[in-house]
C-alpha cells in the first residue's frame, strides 16, 4: 500500500481498532456479555423452624435490594446440615412444619452452593457473610473463598469464576479497606429499638454474644461500649463462648443501680443457645443465674435479622462486595 492510501485508510482503522477493543468479554463458550451474576449469603444455621425467620428476612430484604441475582442459602454447620437433611425424608415432621422453603430443606455447604452455582453457568459469584464477627466461621468461609479465587486454566475462556468476592460480617473484618469502628457505629444505630423497649421497662439491656474460644472477642466489648455511649444507658454484652462470660458483666449490671434485665441474642437467629442457654429454666441458663442473682428477667427470643435495620447491613456490605 502507497503511503497516501495508508493515509487515507488511518480513519477507518482508528474505528476498527476502537470496535475491537470494545467487544463484550466471553461470558462462557460461545456466548457474550457479562457473566451472570449470583449471590450466596452464608450462616452458622440453625434447626429452629421458629429461628429461621431472621435468616429470611435477611434474605429477602437482598432479594428486593439486587432484583434478578439469584439469592441462594448456605450453612456453614455441619451438624446443622445433618438434621435438615434427615428432615427432607421425613413426611410428619413437614406437616407438623408447614412453610419450610426449599432453600433451607435442602440446605448445603458453601462450598457445595457456590459449586452448584458455577455448574448453572454462574461466573460472577459475591458471597455474603451472615456471622455477627470476623471469629472462627467467618475465618473459614474467607478461606473458602480465597482458595476458590486463586484456580486457574489454561484458557481464559475457562476460567472458574470471573470473579468471586466476599462480604464482611456485620461488625466488620480486619484490614484497611474498610473501618471496622464504622460497621461498629452502625450496628449500635440498628439497636436503638431495643435501648428504647429497655430505658421504657427501666431495665438493663443484657445481650447474650456467642464468641468462641479461638479468637479474641474484644469486639463486643467494644460494641458494648458504642451502646453505652451512643445512648446514656445501661447496655451489656457477655458470650456463651470466650470473654466476657455472663459471670464477668454481673458486677457491672449491679453497679448500673437496675433491678430488672431484657435478655436478648446477640446472634443472628434465635435458635438453641437463646431458647436454652439464655432463655431456659435449667439452673446454668442465663435467666436463671440472673434471677438467682436478684434481678427480674425478661427474656426475649429474636434473633438479629428479624430485626430490619441489622439485616440492611448485610444490604450494605454486600452492596459493598460487587462494587469491589
Amino acid at each position: 500500500m502507497s503511503f497516501s492510501r495508508l493515509m487515507a485508510a488511518l480513519p477507518a482503522l482508528a474505528v476498527a481498532l476502537v470496535l475491537t477493543l470494545t467487544v463484550p468479554a466471553m461470558a462462557g463458550h460461545g456466548e457474550s456479555g457479562p457473566a451472570r451474576q449470583a449471590v450466596v449469603l452464608t450462616a452458622f444455621g440453625t434447626s429452629y423452624p421458629e429461628a429461621l425467620k431472621s435468616i429470611l428476612n435477611i434474605q429477602s430484604r437482598i432479594e428486593k435490594a439486587c432484583p434478578g441475582v439469584p439469592v441462594r442459602l448456605a450453612f456453614t454447620s455441619a451438624i446443622i446440615r445433618q438434621i435438615w437433611r434427615e428432615r427432607q425424608d421425613d413426611k410428619a415432621w413437614q406437616q407438623d412444619n408447614p412453610g419450610v422453603p426449599a432453600d433451607i430443606l435442602f440446605v448445603k455447604s458453601p462450598l457445595a452452593t457456590i459449586a452448584d452455582l458455577q455448574n448453572e453457568g454462574y461466573k460472577d459469584v459475591t458471597v455474603q457473610s451472615l456471622h455477627v464477627f470476623a471469629g472462627e466461621e467467618f475465618t473459614d468461609v474467607q478461606s473458602l473463598v480465597k482458595s476458590l479465587s486463586s484456580i486457574s486454566t489454561l484458557k481464559a475462556r475457562n476460567a472458574v469464576f470471573t470473579r468471586i468476592s466476599l462480604g464482611r460480617p456485620a461488625l466488620g473484618m480486619p484490614g484497611d479497606a474498610h473501618p471496622y469502628t464504622e460497621d461498629i457505629a452502625a450496628g449500635a444505630k440498628a439497636l436503638k429499638a431495643d435501648v428504647d423497649q429497655a430505658r421504657k421497662m427501666k431495665a438493663a439491656l443484657v445481650y447474650m454474644g456467642h464468641g468462641n474460644d479461638f479468637f479474641s472477642t474484644g469486639i463486643y466489648m467494644e460494641m458494648q461500649h458504642e451502646l453505652q455511649a451512643a445512648y446514656g444507658y445501661p447496655v451489656f454484652i457477655g458470650c456463651v463462648e470466650g470473654f466476657p462470660s455472663l459471670e464477668a458483666i454481673i458486677p457491672a449490671i449491679k453497679a448500673s443501680g437496675k433491678k430488672a434485665i431484657l435478655l436478648k441474642p446477640f446472634m443472628v437467629v434465635a435458635g438453641d443457645h437463646a431458647n436454652n442457654d439464655m432463655a431456659g429454666d435449667e439452673e446454668d441458663s442465663w435467666k436463671s443465674v440472673l434471677t438467682k442473682a436478684g434481678f427480674k428477667v425478661t427474656p426475649e427470643l429474636r434473633g438479629l435479622g428479624s430485626v430490619d435495620a441489622w439485616a440492611d447491613i448485610y444490604v450494605d456490605h454486600l452492596k459493598s462486595a460487587l462494587a469491589n
